[in-house]
């Protein structure tokens, strides 16, 4: 049960939370900029100018999925070369390709193997993992290893993992190129989304504690009206499930829009329900937790109104995710930065429903 109550008071959260995860989660910005300066120093700026036959962007258990799905959606279909999605490195590389990797874990056994075989086939592998284990090993020297530099707990690496791809393609000319100053206001909008979200401000005013108590005791649907949001909600799903045992659904808005059943569920769940139930004396049983629609949105159109585009239909009872007070329309690398401000929301917001929900470990 959700115990609304406690994320009005500061004083609760921080003696639930006594392994530092709220304080984890407001670490994005810092995990920016510290990550440009590992990145310089595994050498990454050897890779300037270089056009790979293709880009390897293998998949791990984690936030490295997300990840990935965000940095092909911002290279988009202009990308000058082709972008391979895989949880494993592909027969067919070669010297002529570039890899890139991340896990939390220094011994996953299916990476080493995979970056094994990339550097002894001669191709660029850049890894993003801890400097101990089976995982640096099989790099032997050979990959460009941008180790972490904040320690964060499972699930609240995303800014780590997605500097590290994104000053890898930039050096590579595969997106447009972005001076130290781009990551630098991605470090900034990250560091104010954590302002916004602190503990101490109430969840009227607060955009993660008012996402977690829309979310609790339901079933999030987190449908992206764009492919970047769509990446975001895969992160989103993965947050809820990591930091608060929560079981979401991230979908495509068009694929989700098809889903008859789906779309009954989120009708059905709109027209509300018997206010006169008493829910001590008549319990829900076992029934699922109702729905809870979020549409995401980082372009510069309104989700509803990509959505009457698209499907012909709105969702008048739906929860808008696309921040665009936070970043106004026409900033310069608007779509990533409006995908890493709900990145970071949807992390914090997590963590509060778990900490309220009393999922988050405590020690």
């Amino acid at each position: 049960m959700l115990d609304d109550t406690l994320l009005a008071d500061p004083g609760e959260l921080a003696s639930r939370d006594t392994t530092g995860v709220l304080r984890a989660a407001a670490t994005a910005g810092a995990q920016v900029r510290s990550t440009v300066h590992a990145a310089a120093e595994a050498g990454l700026d050897a890779l300037r100018g270089h056009r790979p036959r293709a880009l390897v962007l293998l998949r791990r258990p984690g936030v490295s999925g997300a990840v990935a799905d965000l940095v092909t959606a911002l290279l988009g279909p202009r990308c000058p070369v082709p972008v391979v999605l895989a949880d494993a490195v592909p027969g067919w590389v070669g010297p002529l390709d570039v890899v890139i990797a991340h896990t939390a874990s220094d011994s996953d056994p299916e990476l080493a193997e995979s970056v094994a075989v990339a550097v002894r086939r001669g191709a660029e592998v850049v890894l993003s993992a801890p400097d101990t284990g089976p995982v640096a090993a099989a790099g032997a020297g050979r990959a460009r290893l941008v180790q972490p530099r904040i320690p964060v707990p499972d699930g609240l690496g995303f800014a780590h993992v997605l500097t590290t791809m994104l000053v890898a393609v930039t050096e590579m000319e595969l997106l447009e190129p972005s001076p130290a100053a781009g990551l630098e206001a991605l470090a900034d909008a990250m560091d104010a989304e954590a302002e916004r979200c602190q503990p101490g401000y109430e969840p009227f005013v607060n955009p993660a504690k008012s996402l977690a108590l829309r979310l609790g005791e339901h079933t999030p649907l987190l449908w992206g009206t764009d492919p970047v949001a769509t990446a975001v909600a895969r992160h989103g799903a993965v947050a809820l499930s990591t930091q608060a045992g929560v079981v979401a659904h991230a979908a495509d808005l068009v694929q989700a829009g098809t889903e008859s059943g789906l779309c009954r569920a989120v009708d059905l769940g709109e027209a509300g329900h018997d206010v006169f139930r008493d829910p001590f004396d008549d319990p829900a049983g076992g029934e699922a937790p109702p729905p809870r629609l979020v549409l995401l949105g980082t372009g510069e159109e309104d989700p509803q109104q990509v959505s009457t585009r698209r499907l012909g239909r709105g969702w008048p009872g739906a929860d808008l995710a696309h921040p665009i007070e936070e970043v106004p329309r026409g900033t310069r690398d608007a779509p990533l930065l409006r995908a890493a401000v709900l990145a970071a929301r949807f992390d914090i917001a997590a963590v509060y429903l778990g900490l309220a929900t009393n999922a988050t470990e405590r020690t």
